[in-house]
């Protein structure tokens, strides 16, 4: 046969595939650590991680280790019986993030999905909300996944034209904007308050220092819980294990997903305090593959991996040199240097006709993988598994990428 090109494989997933995305033209065969390799063999280093899913580096050996001892063993009983993994699981990540309870999901959008549903369900019964009438505030810009309900209170046109009738019951505020929560909160069937600690798709938009804890506080002086969307940005992305411990904030429900397994295999989770988890009665929610066993120890190993190499200790240390090193590129095309931890974006000021996408294929061409989003807005976010001497060499690529176009 012959051997097949790049160009083959994007044909072939163009052809037989929903045209839903618009990746970057590269097509990847093989990862480890911060690397990745193409089906032509070439190296790059990613910055991307999977949307911040593969934290612990491509193929962690000890979370691959977990998958294939687990795999030989059972994968899948349905929650229609108990199994020997995941109580186990369960007792290890609650006391992990110091929760009472986790309902264990999927995908990052189910956990939304999941916290919806239980924070509407105790408005209800704890706070009292008349039937159907429970409300939750949301952010202009934010992102929470792609279903029906959660298109609904996106303000995205991409996300949502076409995709009506919508859900109702969401309250959109601007983001970091406390004025505009107080307003909110004071209607009386507000159930929750729904945020990002800091807007990853929307361009790693990061709210003024003290925001988190204000906004918390505001919550609470209204009986109104506050719920934090960290999977993007939770498992030490920004230099904590948590975006929202740099203000000691500790959400009423938090909901984790991505590299709560590495970018293994899909798992996510909604944890909160008893008060709020068990007004979900049996029947009430579930999911065949929420709690497998093969997902339950993947995420142990993969939590493990964070605090056994110290990955948010890195990842505050090299965000913080990333940043100023960025900073110092002699280049009008760098309008703007912001981000947290290794979670970071550059904003991108177009050029004789290029545009940040021109960037990210001129730092693809030179061995460095990242993505565009909203246009001008360049998102880096390496595996946490990065060293220095890595993370300046991809700087160099990142500079000479930009200079190409001066």
């Amino acid at each position: 046969m012959t051997k097949m090109t790049t160009n083959d494989y994007i044909a072939r997933e163009g052809k037989f595939g929903a045209h839903n995305y618009h990746p970057l033209p590269v097509v990847l065969e093989r990862g480890e650590g911060v690397h990745v390799w193409d089906v032509e063999g070439k190296h790059y280093y990613d910055f991307l991680s999977a949307y911040s899913a593969v934290n612990q580096g491509h193929c962690h050996p000890k979370i691959i280790g977990a998958l294939k001892a687990q795999a030989e063993k059972m994968t899948l009983t349905s929650r229609a019986f108990y199994n020997n993994v995941l109580g186990e699981y369960e007792e290890f990540v609650t006391k992990y993030f110091g929760y009472d309870k986790v309902l264990p999901m999927n995908t990052g959008a189910e956990g939304d999905e999941t916290a919806i549903k239980l924070v509407r369900k105790w408005g209800y019964l704890k706070k009292g909300i008349p039937e159907n009438q429970a409300k939750i505030i949301v952010c202009e810009g934010n992102f929470h996944g792609r279903t029906t309900t959660i298109v609904s209170f996106s303000t995205d046109p991409d996300a949502r034209k076409d995709f009506g009738p919508f859900t109702p019951g969401f309250i959109t505020i601007p983001y970091n904007n406390l004025s505009a929560l107080e307003e909110a909160v004071a209607d009386p069937n507000v159930c929750a308050f729904l945020v990002e600690p800091i807007q990853g798709e929307a361009g790693v938009y990061v709210p003024e220092e003290g925001y988190l804890k204000k906004a918390f506080d505001i919550c609470k002086k209204k009986n109104v819980l506050f719920i934090a969307d960290e999977v993007q940005t939770g498992i030490a992305r920004t230099g904590k294990m948590l975006a929202c411990d740099h203000e000691g904030v500790r959400p009423d429900v938090l909901i984790l997903g991505k590299a709560l397994s590495g970018g293994v295999f899909p798992v996510s989770a909604v944890l909160a305090d008893d008060d709020i988890m068990l007004c979900i009665k049996p029947g009430e929610h579930g999911s065949t593959f929420g709690g497998n066993p093969l997902g339950s120890k993947v995420a142990i190993a993969a939590l493990e991996v964070i605090k056994e190499e110290k990955l948010a200790e890195n990842a505050e240390r090299l965000g913080k040199i990333f940043r100023d090193e960025i900073r110092k590129i002699d280049s009008e095309m760098i309008s703007l240097v912001r981000g947290k931890g290794l979670l970071n974006a550059v904003i991108i000021k177009p050029k004789n006709g290029k545009e940040a996408w021109d960037v990210c294929v001129a730092m693809k061409d030179n061995g460095l993988i990242a993505k565009p989003t909203h246009g001008d807005i360049i998102r880096f976010a390496p595996p946490l598994v990065i060293n220095e001497k890595e993370l300046m060499e991809c700087v160099e690529i990142i500079a000479k990428s930009i200079k190409q176009f001066e």
